[in-house]
Parts: structure tokens; C-alpha cells; sequence
């Protein structure tokens, strides 16, 4: 993934427990452009264990929200051929936990917008380990205006 994450390029600043470059305790993730949505490439340390060899499902939705987030400010973004992506903020998520995630792999992190209606976007999630679906999600997404607490949240 030779170009810069999308979190570094628009939101270096940023201190989000998932997604912000500058919380140094987070999980900082880096979501890179691919057709229609984002991919992420993560390696969850010991400390995101639920027990010995799995990782947390909150370590996972938490994963899953943020990335879908970008996703859904970057589509956004590139509809409205904006300079720099909205602020969005979640509306709402779920995630299914289809299977244990194991620890000490890369996890693979796809996202696909499925629909932008205004500033509305939702999107469809896929977490993969060793080529196998350990769990999905889908979440909707809203882009913020001014006077609301997250809108400048990425400067």
C-alpha cells in the first residue's frame, strides 16, 4: 500500500481511540483507498485479547466502526468532489462475530459503500483472517455540520 492512509492524510491530528494518528495508546489503523470503499491491514497486539489467542469483539467493532467511518467521509468526499472529506460521525452499526479471531494474525479489513443518500452513507464491512471470514458488519454513516461536537473533530 504504496499511498498514504487516508487517517494521515486528513486527520493527522486526530486523537479517536480507533482511528486517530495522534492517540499513541489507540489502534491507530490505516485505511487506504481501493475501488469503492477502503481496505486496512491490522495486527492486534496482546493487549486486544478476550481470552488467550482471541482477539476482544470490542477491539473488532471498534475496528469496523472507524474504518467504516472513513469509508463513508471519503465517499463523501469524492461524490461531492470535495478538497478534504466531511466530518462523519456513526448513526449506527452492528457487527456479527462469525468466528473466533485469532491473535498473532494480519486481519484484513474491506469496506464497500452500498448507498450515499445526501449526507447519509452506509456501509457494508468485512473482517477476514487466514482467508476466512471472522466477522461482518454494516453501519451508517453522517456527515456533521457546524455547532455540532465532532465537526471540527479531525483538525
Amino acid at each position: 500500500m504504496a499511498e498514504r492512509c487516508v487517517q494521515h492524510e486528513y486527520a493527522p491530528n486526530s486523537i479517536c481511540f480507533g482511528c486517530g494518528p495522534a492517540n499513541l495508546d489507540g489502534l491507530r489503523i490505516e485505511s487506504h483507498r481501493i475501488d469503492n470503499g477502503l481496505v486496512l491491514e491490522y495486527l492486534p497486539n496482546d493487549s486486544h485479547q478476550a481470552f488467550p489467542g482471541m482477539i476482544n469483539g470490542g477491539i473488532i467493532g471498534t475496528l469496523l466502526d472507524c474504518h467504516g467511518n472513513w469509508t463513508a467521509a471519503i465517499g463523501l468526499m469524492d461524490k461531492n468532489n470535495l478538497e478534504e472529506p466531511p466530518c462523519t460521525v456513526t448513526a449506527s452499526y452492528s457487527v456479527s462475530l462469525r468466528r473466533p479471531t485469532p491473535l498473532g494474525e494480519k486481519l484484513i479489513i474491506t469496506s464497500q459503500i452500498e448507498e450515499i443518500d445526501g449526507d447519509k452513507v452506509k456501509v457494508d464491512l468485512l473482517l477476514e483472517a487466514n482467508g476466512k471470514v471472522c466477522a461482518s458488519g454494516k453501519g451508517l454513516f453522517v456527515a456533521v455540520k457546524e455547532g455540532h461536537p465532532a465537526y471540527h473533530r479531525w483538525n
